[in-house]
This record gives structure tokens, C-alpha cells and sequence, in this order.
């Protein structure tokens, strides 16, 4: 496969809004975009020769905080079915809630940076070909925070795009093996829908560029 650079631009959202979305309801993409921070998150950089990924597989952390660094060091101390260590934290992506990391940060790891396997489904072709996306939070209690639902949607929904991930391919754990991740709270019909509807590139809220070939650095 051809090198690309992909890149993805994500807005942090500000307490701010997740304030007036839980106060406004259902509010438009241009009243939202108001309340977001001018300055946009690091990209997510690939230099690397891009798998073919096929499915997107959607996971809680099941704890009331975390981050990537916790994550990463929990996995390490693990070993697989031949006795071997993990190389580190299994997802892709992680999407803090406001404890460990900010409400809605999505941080790629450095499995999505180098383009490797993920090792968190339990199943060989969902982690060969499959993107894990872990939301800190324990949904069998609670709900994700809006910033959170926003920031996996929209990061599912550029995945989908660039990658032409099929609308059943985008599941949760408990689809794959027998668990409750990502949780009975983890609203993943309505995640699944926002996320494949179609959208302009430029959207208020998140902008989304993919270069081909082999390009210069910003």
C-alpha cells in the first residue's frame, strides 16, 4: 500500500460546552462550534505504510479514571497465551473523561502511530485489522461525558472515511467475546449512526485532511 500522511485535527472540547449541551440539549453544529477552543488538538501523524484496516472496535476502560501512561503500564505487566509480555497498551486510540486526561483529549498510542496490530478484542482478525478506541469511564454505571461522545464519533466518523470501514464493522467489544465492554450505558446504536452520516470535510467542529504521498512535515 501507497505511503500517505494522515492526518486528523480534533478540537478539544471545553467545559464550556459540555456545559451547554447538557443545559441547551440538542444544539446546532455552528452553536456548538462557538463554544469550542480556537487552538486544535496535536495532529495524528502516520508515516508509516498504512494497514488495511477493516473494523473499529469500541471499548471502556471500566475504571472512573485513566490515561494512555495507565494504560500502557497495566498492559505491560501482561503476557499473551505463549507467556510473552504485550508490547504495551492494546488500543489505538484513548479518549479521556476529565480524570487522567481531559473531557473528550483523544490520544493516539503508539500502536496507531507505527500502524501495528492492536491487542485488545480477543479475536485475531479484529486485532490485525481492527482499530481499538478506548473511552476511559465505566459504562456498565454511567453515561460517557458529551465531550467524550463527540470526540469518538467524530473520530469514527474520519476512520470510516478515509478507510471505508463497512457500517458493521464498527462495534463494540461485547460483540466479538463474551464481556459488558463497553458498557450497557455506552450509547453505541446512536454512535454508530452519528458517526456515518455524511459530512463535509470542513466541518465547524473538527477538520479532517488527508494528504497522499509522501509529503513535508508541518
Amino acid at each position: 500500500m501507497k505511503l500517505n500522511t494522515f492526518f486528523i485535527r480534533l478540537c478539544h472540547l471545553t467545559t464550556a460546552v459540555c456545559a451547554g449541551v447538557v443545559a441547551g440539549g440538542e444544539q446546532s453544529n455552528s452553536r456548538l462550534a462557538a463554544k469550542v477552543r480556537a487552538d486544535v488538538a496535536d495532529s495524528i501523524q502516520i508515516d508509516e505504510t498504512e494497514r488495511t484496516w477493516r473494523f473499529i472496535v469500541i471499548h471502556h476502560s471500566a475504571t472512573d479514571s485513566g490515561s494512555v501512561e495507565s494504560i500502557h503500564r497495566d498492559h505491560r505487566s501482561r503476557r499473551d497465551r505463549s507467556g510473552r509480555p504485550w508490547l504495551g497498551i492494546g488500543y489505538h486510540f484513548v479518549i479521556g473523561n476529565g480524570s487522567g486526561m481531559a473531557d473528550g483529549q483523544i490520544s493516539p498510542t503508539f500502536r496507531w502511530k507505527q500502524q501495528l496490530h492492536g491487542a485488545h478484542s480477543g479475536s485475531l482478525p479484529h486485532n490485525s485489522q481492527g482499530i481499538g478506541i478506548c473511552l476511559i469511564g465505566n459504562f456498565e454505571n454511567s453515561k460517557p461525558t458529551p465531550a467524550q461522545h463527540a470526540a469518538v464519533t467524530e473520530l469514527i466518523r474520519q476512520i470510516v472515511r478515509h478507510y471505508n470501514i463497512e457500517m458493521g464493522n464498527i462495534i463494540g467489544h461485547s460483540n466479538v467475546r463474551a464481556t459488558a465492554c463497553p458498557g450497557r450505558y455506552f450509547p453505541l446504536r446512536d454512535v454508530i449512526q452519528d458517526s456515518t452520516r455524511s459530512v463535509t470535510v470542513t466541518d465547524p467542529i473538527y477538520s479532517f485532511t488527508v494528504h497522499s504521498g509522501q509529503l513535508s512535515r508541518y
